[in-house]
């Protein structure tokens, strides 16, 4: 069992190895709100690892989830009475009871003031992935994405700082445009697998037959596809764009280094013509950097988004 400030440590270091993007968003954020956006970086991580592990069957990935929502409420109940001491764990939980990130996520979630709803939707929407799913309509997809990633947002406001209640479906968007940035990258990855996270009503509007598999060929229907994809996608980051006046100054920086940087591939999208199948769509190391800076001296300088 960990302590909270080992606990942090790991979270930070599970950050450090894993956040190829988010990480350098982190740096724009005091140390106490940096250490915060690691646990709840770690709490995603977790989750996200414990249903996405390949060598797993999926009836263990459904219990181990199962488990880990035990886990995470137990975390969060004991957090009210053991701010600050270790977290034990109860002979009847599962061992995921003792998972080091645990102390660090608990604590955030009580000292941000984090509904535990968030917490528990993001677990919901990794079990999405466990069992087969049609999208059918964006309305789908937006169902989906509030939950892996609209839910994450409404948890970062909140540790960000936020003065005006429209933030909130808001952040809603400004996930939604992050992880349809997501799922438009990995698009030839996530079609290996048999995923398909595009809604079928938008395959069909660009003549792909509602029976067809749509194959991984980059032909004209395809680029019109993805064109429509991108162009809806940057519509949701010019609403994110209105999160910026409801949040604390101190949470404007890493707004903004984040929509550069998922931004950023997007744009990377566009250049390579939607070629996400030949390789990894990504953004080199010092861009990220550059992006994460950029937000820190415009901040210092006074230039508030």
């Amino acid at each position: 069992m960990l302590s909270l400030e080992e606990s942090y440590e790991y979270c930070t270091q599970l950050t450090g190895r894993t956040a190829h993007n988010f990480r350098f968003s982190f740096l724009t954020l005091p140390t106490e709100k940096r250490w915060a956006m690691n646990a709840l970086y770690a709490f995603n991580r977790v989750t996200d690892d414990l249903g996405d592990d390949p060598t797993i069957s999926l009836e263990l990935r459904r219990t181990q989830l199962k488990a880990w929502r035990q886990s995470v409420l137990a975390a969060l109940s004991l957090s009210e009475t053991n701010a600050g001491k270790k977290i034990p764990g109860t002979a009847e939980m599962a061992t995921l009871d003792d998972h080091p990130a645990l102390p660090a996520v608990a604590d955030v979630v009580a000292r941000f003031h984090i509904p535990q709803e968030y917490l528990l939707a993001v677990i919901d929407g990794v079990e999405m992935d466990l069992h087969p799913m049609v999208i059918a309509t964006f309305a789908d997809l937006e169902q989906y994405c509030y939950r892996v990633a609209g839910a994450v947002g409404l948890c970062c406001i909140h540790i960000w700082g936020f003065h005006d209640q429209r933030a909130k479906s808001i952040a809603i968007d400004c996930g939604l445009a992050l992880q349809l940035t997501n799922i438009l990258r990995d698009l030839g990855e996530d079609a290996s697998l048999g995923r398909t996270y595009l809604p079928r009503e938008d395959f069909v509007r660009f003549g792909y037959p509602d029976s067809e598999p749509w194959p991984n060929v980059q032909d004209d229907r395809f680029r019109s596809l993805m064109e429509f994809e991108v162009q809806r996608t940057k519509t949701y980051y010019e609403r994110a764009e209105e999160l910026f006046p409801c949040l604390h100054a101190d949470g404007q920086p890493i707004l903004r280094a984040m929509l550069d940087i998922y931004g950023g591939l997007l744009r990377e999208i566009e250049r390579r013509n939607y070629d996400v199948f030949s390789r990894r769509v990504s953004l080199p190391k010092w861009k990220k950097l550059w992006f994460a800076g950029r937000a820190i001296l415009l901040h210092k300088l006074g230039f508030h988004s």
